[in-house]
């Protein structure tokens, strides 16, 4: 009994140690192991201006957790790299995390080219990726937990609602992007499916250019020559960071208002907006899973807690942040239901787990490593909010294979026993 006693009696101290460390910060770290949570995000570079924001969300999320006590018993600390928008540093900065930083988890990456780069290392020493923004889907690891929307959760909603009457009934389509992986499968995608709508190749305009490209009086050019066919023309924005401010600036510049061709961006939110003057931009549109604009309790209070953390009333919230805070929650979660940060415990955890979103609804973690989430179409305000003009009546499970290509088509992502596997075919489409 006195064994016992003192036992509970160590425990009550190592908990009141644990509640009261998290403003403690490196003593308490030195006290007791702590559990490392990698942030993979670009800190400079041509990404920064969207990445930035989630390595600062993440140490949010970490230090509201530590000031609840931690996790199983330990603190948490979070470490961060800066791949410098890089591809291939990107790589070289997952294997430091995982295999000298020891951490338990890793949350980061923006484009698919840093996705992909990282891909192999995870998968060689089966670390845990969150990946927290949209990307083209036709890929399915064990490793990593796509977050973000699939193709079926943001680019085919959206070009479905700009063929419609309240989208404006568009019948020409031009497909900007950046020329990388995401970009280029993504509208690979959207061309089957507008083909399959009745859209024919010749009402279809393609383009790509690099990382940062500034200059886009040429382009812009283009695209007017191209509407003004005679049938209504709306453009497809997968162009990514930086090169966004030049391009809507450039739009303003030739007089292209979102009434005679608009715009529907995937890659383009609140944060990247603050950088611009938003006035031009009125009527463009945005296709995400969150907006900042939403009114919810649950989004009030998490805009609260970020301005709180970030000392910034200014600063703003947007759907890859979302994400962030939905898997993070998630593997908070799990790390508690498997009770240990173990890879291939955590993982099978994961499947099934429930957070509520911030838009009213309950995220869902299924079996093929992507969330069930609604999808909203946004209209920029002079403000640089977005009025959400249209959403999905529930949520949307993410589909990892598109069903737009005939190679993707009979491919399903299960990674539970027995399927394990993340493009085995089967007959659910033989009908």
């Amino acid at each position: 009994m006195t064994k016992l006693l003192n036992w509970a009696r160590a425990a009550a101290v190592a908990a009141g140690a644990i509640a009261g460390a998290a403003s403690a910060g490196p003593a308490f770290a030195q006290a007791v192991t702590p559990i490392k949570v990698g942030v993979l995000h670009s800190l400079s570079g041509t990404m920064a201006i969207s990445e930035t924001t989630l390595k600062d969300t993440m140490l949010m999320l970490v230090d509201d957790l530590n000031k609840k006590g931690g996790l199983l018993g330990r603190p948490v600390q979070a470490v961060v790299v800066d791949p410098a928008s890089d591809w291939p540093l990107f790589a070289e900065k997952a294997r430091e995390l995982l295999a000298q930083q020891k951490v338990d988890v890793v949350f980061g990456n923006w484009t698919s080219v840093s996705r992909k780069s990282v891909l192999p290392v995870f998968e060689e020493l089966n670390g845990l990726l969150f990946y927290p923004v949209q990307y083209e889907g036709e890929e399915s690891s064990r490793n990593v937990f796509y977050t973000g929307a699939a193709p079926n959760q943001q680019a085919i909603p959206a070009v479905e609602y700009l063929m419609g009457r309240d989208g404006g009934e568009a019948k020409r389509f031009v497909l900007l992007g950046t020329d990388y992986v995401y970009p280029r499968t993504t509208n690979k995608i959207l061309r089957a499916f507008l083909n399959s709508k009745g859209i024919a190749d010749a009402d279809i305009l393609e383009n790509y250019t690099p990382f940062g490209h500034a200059d886009w009086q040429t382009i812009v050019s283009q695209v007017k020559q191209f509407a003004s066919a005679g049938k209504k023309t709306a453009v497809i924005s997968t162009i990514n960071g930086d090169a966004n401010v030049p391009f809507y600036k450039e739009l303003a510049n030739q007089g292209i208002k979102a009434t005679d061709i608009p715009v529907v961006a995937f890659s383009v939110g609140e944060e990247e907006i603050a950088g611009l003057d938003a006035t031009p931009l009125v009527g463009h549109l945005a296709a995400w899973n969150y907006f900042m604009s939403v009114d919810t309790p649950e989004n009030k209070a998490f805009i609260a807690k970020w301005h709180a953390f970030i000392g910034n009333n200014k600063r703003t919230t947007n759907d890859p942040m979302e994400a962030h805070y939905i898997g993070f929650n998630m593997w908070v979660q799990a790390v508690k239901q498997a009770g240990t940060t173990q890879v291939d415990a955590v993982r099978q955890a994961m499947y099934g787990q429930k957070f509520k979103n911030l838009t009213g609804g309950v995220a869902v973690m299924n079996t093929n490593h992507h969330l069930s989430k609604p999808v909203m179409i946004g209209e920029i305000q002079a403000n640089g909010q977005f009025d959400i003009v249209w959403k999905t009546p529930g949520v949307v499970v993410g589909d990892a294979w598109s069903d737009f290509i005939p190679e993707s088509k009979p491919l399903v992502a299960d990674w539970t026993y027995p399927w394990v596997c993340g493009n085995c075919a089967t007959p659910k489409f033989a009908n």
